[in-house]
């Protein structure tokens, strides 16, 4: 241990105490990830309670040249949290509050260790709630981080549009604030967007003001079974294109809705599904539900499970919110190397049905879901860890489609962000801009100590 990080930990231990750990086991736990990929450990683990702990914090370690982590919930898939430099993770879990609501402005100012699951239980006496559902129950921190989209983005839109302000450390402990109270601003640069999905390489986010919605007078949701995976994938391209105000439209392929089955005890039809929700008045969900069951209908779709009941509801999307352990379990000890590519909707199909193809093609088991009304699908790879062939012949899947998205206008990312597992893919998809984001990155963090190995070239 060198002469820095020991004065290092001493001055965090001092600040800390008990709540600075170098304990094996928590170094271990802040070291894994959800997918995959793994990385080394970090040297100390530090549990701040206060935006002022971290700005000491990030002083220590700037003077000692420490390099930080930021850690939410540690639900991301492509190791964002995982510190390839050793150095201090900062974990927020102890930072989760809830600040205050304003109803009338519709926003809520909150910790960065809030889960979203946590955040709409408190918000349910006052009509409102957040719609941004990724699906795991991760922090509100870390989607902003990540700018974590998930199932109902058709609607409500991603982190991107629901974060308004931000309050942010710096490297050096400097404590800013971005963005405002308005509903919108023309006043200089908008560090707010430069922050979000910046994956904790420019600050650490110590505070969020995200906008809420109002909830739905009517919920209306249901399973629909295709022929085939082109005619659901058409169909939801029809569907966005006739302007339909979808709250949310999943798609599932028939080796996922069987482990689904198996997983979550139910019997949806084994074909490919699109689930689907309208929100609204009674009579708008109604509407809307008919004129989706018409186009449905156009596309061969074999009827619909309706779930009207809350609890049949809360059934149908637990079990899309499972669908990643559903899928580990087909192959028991297998990993995964988790997917994520958008293209524009007009491509959807020509994507989804390329993917199908060629994963049908190698010799792994690679299920296809997706919140595709918004253009945005997963295959979740599975491999067995210790076969360096098949974990080459995932990478390989996954590289073609990033390749795939970007030859049909789209990102290799639509939601679970860059971290570890798509980094060489970033010149692909932003050419000399990437050089730009490398230039602000040294901008704000000339040492380099903030996620240090993520995002930006050479760093």
């Amino acid at each position: 241990m060198s002469d820095a990080l020991v004065a290092a930990l001493t001055d965090l231990a001092a600040l800390l105490g008990p709540r600075l750990s170098t304990a094996p086991a928590v170094l271990a736990q802040h070291a894994q990830s959800e997918s995959l990929i793994r990385a080394g450990a970090p040297q100390a683990v530090a549990f701040p309670e206060t935006t002022a702990e971290v700005s000491r914090i990030a002083q220590i370690c700037h003077r000692h040249r420490l390099p930080m982590t930021g850690w939410g919930a540690g639900t991301s898939l492509e190791g964002h949290a995982l510190p390839l430099r050793g150095g201090v993770t900062i974990d927020f879990s102890r930072m989760d509050a809830l600040l205050s609501v304003d109803v009338d402005d519709m926003r809520a100012r909150l910790q960065p260790g809030l889960t979203r699951e946590a955040l709409n239980t408190q918000l349910r006496a006052t009509g409102l709630f957040f719609p941004v559902d990724p699906g795991a129950n991760a922090s509100l921190g870390g989607m902003a981080m990540t700018r974590a989209s998930g199932t109902t983005a058709v609607r409500y839109g991603t982190m991107r549009d629901n974060v308004l302000a931000l309050e942010v450390v710096l490297a050096d402990g400097q404590i800013i604030r971005t963005g405002s109270a308005a509903p919108k601003s023309s006043a200089g640069y908008d560090l707010t967007a430069l922050m979000v999905g910046s994956e904790g390489t420019l600050g650490l986010v110590t505070e969020l003001t995200l906008r809420l919605h109002g909830q739905p007078e009517a919920v209306s949701a249901a399973a629909c079974a295709f022929p085939d995976l082109a005619s659901a994938v058409e169909c939801v391209i029809a569907t966005i294109q006739t302007g339909i105000p979808m709250a949310r439209i999943e798609f599932l392929d028939e080796a996922t809705v069987a482990a689904c089955n198996a997983h979550s005890g139910l019997a949806l039809p084994l074909a490919p599904l699109l689930l689907v929700e309208f929100h609204g008045s009674p009579r708008g969900v109604k509407e809307d539900a008919a004129r989706f069951g018409s186009i449905a209908a156009e596309f061969g779709s074999q009827g619909f499970d309706w779930a009207s009941q809350q609890e049949d509801r809360t059934r149908l999307w637990k079990m899309r919110h499972a669908a990643y352990p559903a899928i580990l379990a087909t192959r028991p000890g297998a990993k995964a190397i988790v997917t994520d590519v958008c293209v524009p909707i007009s491509r959807l199909a020509e994507a989804v049905t390329e993917t199908r193809a060629d994963i049908d093609d190698s010799p792994l088991p690679g299920p296809i879901l997706g919140h595709v009304g918004d253009g945005n699908f997963h295959a979740i790879l599975l491999v067995d860890p210790n076969d360096p062939s098949e974990v080459a012949v995932a990478k390989r899947l996954a590289n073609r489609m990033a390749e795939r998205a970007l030859r049909l206008g789209g990102t290799i990312s639509g939601e679970h962000g860059i971290g570890i597992g798509k980094l060489a893919l970033m010149p692909q998809e932003h050419g000399q801009a990437w050089a730009v984001m490398a230039a602000i990155k040294r901008a704000l963090d000339p040492h380099n100590l903030l996620n240090p190995g993520k995002l930006v070239p050479g760093r």
